[in-house]
C-alpha cells in the first residue's frame, strides 16, 4: 500500500494503526514508571528521566535508590523487562513482502529476529495486539502501586 505522503511501500492502515497504538502505548507506561520514581524520590528530575533509555529506566527501578520503595512488586520489574524487549524487536524489525504472514493486498509486514539465534518471525496483528494488552495490564498494576505511595 501506498500512500500520498511516502512513495514507500506500507503495509495497510489497520496494521499501521496497531503499530502506532503498540508504541504510543508503550511510551505512556515509560512516562508513568518516570511519574512514580519522581514520586519516590526527588534524587532524579523529569529533565533527566524522559531523556533515559527505557533500559536505561529499569535499571534505575532496580537500584537502590528506589528498590525499597518497589518491594512487594518486584513483578513490575520483569513485567517491565519483558514489555521493553518486546518494544525493541518492533522498533528494530524489517519490513518484508510475505503474503502468507500479511492482510496488505502487497503481502507487507514487518518481520523481527531473535535475538542471539537469529530467528525470523513476523510481527502479525495478534503479536501487536498482545503487546497493547501487556502494556495495559502493567499500566493498571503500576496505577495499583502509585497508589499504594499515597498512603
Amino acid at each position: 500500500m501506498n500512500e500520498d505522503y511516502s512513495r514507500q511501500a506500507m503495509p495497510d492502515k489497520g496494521y499501521r494503526e496497531l503499530l502506532g497504538t503498540a508504541i504510543c502505548v508503550f511510551n505512556s507506561n515509560n512516562a508513568f514508571i518516570i511519574e512514580n520514581l519522581l514520586k519516590i524520590s526527588d534524587y532524579h528530575d523529569w529533565w533527566n528521566l524522559i531523556d533515559q533509555e527505557s533500559g536505561t529506566i529499569e535499571e534505575i527501578m532496580k537500584s537502590k535508590r528506589y528498590r525499597d520503595a518497589f518491594q512487594g512488586n518486584e513483578s513490575l520489574f520483569q513485567k517491565w523487562h519483558n514489555l521493553v524487549l518486546n518494544r525493541n524487536r518492533i522498533i528494530h524489525s524489517f519490513q518484508v513482502t510475505s503474503k502468507e504472514n500479511s492482510d496488505d493486498i502487497d503481502g507487507q509486514v514487518l518481520f523481527t529476529k531473535v535475538k542471539g539465534s537469529g530467528e525470523q518471525f513476523p510481527i502479525t496483528k495478534e503479536c501487536l495486539m498482545k503487546f497493547i494488552k501487556d502494556n495495559s495490564d502493567f499500566a493498571i498494576q503500576l496505577d495499583d502501586f502509585r497508589n499504594t505511595l499515597s498512603n
